[in-house]
């Protein structure tokens, strides 16, 4: 007989056998289905984090921020400088002639968590009156949009979503009082829908500054970034950092994608090694039960080979019913759902993707734990002693 014939036989042997194994199969089989479960979720919520972040980036926008600053929370910009900025070359103009930028202040407000009723902080960004107007993803979906010179708010649907009090009509606490909920808006999923807007000169005067963040551009074209950059770069009296919104996000992207690298490694390899020893232990376990059975077939000619085979073959098809089960359960329970990444200077809310990508790495994860988990107990099968196993008969 050949070996492939050998190999083909003996494995379909071993698996007709699974039901007799059922319950040790089965500790496996869940095993393998949690690791497969968390590895997906995690990854689902880095996906989505990463992709409404991406997302909020426009091709031909630039955002200036202070020299040395990667992000706006520790940049300013003063109101000459803002002025200068927009009048540089490159920059488009709205209907009316007016430059399409808008000056930017950025604070952060702790606000109650609808879920637990913890804290966690919210950006509220005020915009020049050509804010709204260089944001066309940006609808008001309820309500108004707020008055230029009054305290009031528009909230975006995943910011009202994960805080309570944000509600049109509702009244949010700014450092010098209530400030009015007159709207709601949505962005197409972008991370604006994380924050609340109002008007940026009314934020200014509220916090008693005189500087801005940011400035946001929204270029003639795209092609005119690089004359707008060497404009700024080159300007003795400004000392900024020019990047286009897509370096901008893609910057930030990358650092949510670090912190959920770290957390999926961790928490991933700790499950692994858990189904790996169920596994191990589910295998050698297997092989004990069968050893009369491998020393017979040894002793009438089958070689070490079939029987590795079929030892291997069942610890792969066990992590594949956990890996099918683990993504199941990880799309029904997670795919489509919100998430929010929450901390003391923002909250980020964002749709969880559980896409092929993220199923198949985690099919990847449960057969590595499967074939490892079979390696071991398939090698001792293999140079389990004839005579020995058959003198137990």
């Amino acid at each position: 007989m050949s070996i492939l014939k050998q190999m083909s036989s003996v494995t379909t042997m071993n698996l007709l056998s699974l039901p007799q194994r059922l319950g040790s199969s089965a500790v496996v089989v869940i095993g393998i289905a949690g690791v497969v479960g968390v590895l997906v979720s995690v990854l689902a919520m880095s996906s989505g984090l990463r992709s409404a972040m991406v997302s909020t980036a426009r091709p031909a926008y630039a955002i200036v921020l202070r020299s040395g600053s990667t992000n706006e929370t520790g940049s300013s910009i003063g109101v000459d400088a803002a002025q200068t900025i927009m009048d540089a070359p490159g920059v488009g103009r709205l209907a009316d002639g007016k430059p399409a930028a808008s000056a930017e202040m950025f604070v952060s407000v702790n606000m109650q968590r609808i879920e637990d009723g913890g804290r966690a902080g919210i950006v509220v960004r005020g915009l020049a009156p050509a804010g709204l107007a260089i944001r066309p993803e940006i609808h008001v979906t309820e309500g108004r949009t707020f008055t230029p010179g009054l305290r009031e708010v528009i909230a975006g649907r995943g910011a009202q979503a994960e805080f309570a009090g944000l509600e049109v009509g509702d009244e949010v606490m700014l450092r010098d009082g209530p400030w009015t909920v007159v709207g709601t808006f949505s962005s197409g999923g972008t991370a604006e829908e994380s924050t609340v807007l109002t008007d940026s000169n009314t934020l200014l005067s509220a916090y008693q500054r005189n500087v801005y963040n940011s400035v946001r551009i929204k270029l003639e074209s795209a092609e005119m970034y690089d004359s707008f950059h060497d404009a700024l770069t080159t300007n003795p009296t400004l000392s900024v950092n020019v990047m286009t919104e897509q370096e901008y996000y893609r910057q930030a992207a990358q650092n949510f994608e670090t912190l959920f690298t770290v957390i999926t490694n961790v928490v991933g390899t700790i499950m692994a090694i858990g189904a790996l020893f169920a596994a191990l232990n589910t295998m050698y376990s297997a092989v004990s039960a069968r050893s009369v059975e491998i020393a017979t077939l040894r002793a009438i000619g089958f070689g070490a080979g079939g029987v590795i085979s079929s030892v291997l073959a069942e610890a792969l098809l066990l992590a594949l019913l956990g890996a099918a089960a683990g993504a199941t359960v990880a799309t029904l329970l997670f795919n489509g759902n919100t998430v929010s990444l929450g901390g003391t200077t923002a909250s980020l809310v964002a749709e969880m993707r559980v896409t092929p990508a993220l199923l198949g790495a985690g099919i990847v994860w449960a057969c590595a734990v499967g074939l490892v988990g079979g390696l071991f107990p398939a090698i001792r099968a293999a140079r389990l002693p004839v005579a020995t196993a058959l003198r137990a008969i």
